[in-house]
């Protein structure tokens, strides 16, 4: 996917494994942050923060990933979550 291109050569630079902080924004709601939530099992340190007018959730993950192509395959996982935002 020519989206995470840019992304997978940026992540090539870098030394695995390593801890990795994914980070998200999705719609308020219990099942737009269960399934954010769902991506990482028990396996992250997870933590959520509302927006200031509560409509959204930024969503922080940090864990243990392998290499690059892990990364990358967990942001395409996400993409599936309707209404989320990758930063």
């Amino acid at each position: 996917m020519e989206v995470f291109d840019k992304l997978h050569k940026q992540l090539e630079q870098e030394e695995w494994p390593q801890v990795y902080l994914f980070k998200f924004i999705v719609p308020n709601t219990s099942e737009h942050v269960a399934q954010v939530f769902a991506l990482f099992e028990d396996e992250a340190n997870m933590s959520s923060q509302p927006s200031q007018n509560d409509k959204y959730v930024s969503i922080s993950a940090k864990i243990m990933m392998l290499d690059a192509n892990s990364v990358i395959e967990k942001y395409k996982e996400a993409t599936k979550i309707k209404g989320l935002i990758a930063l």
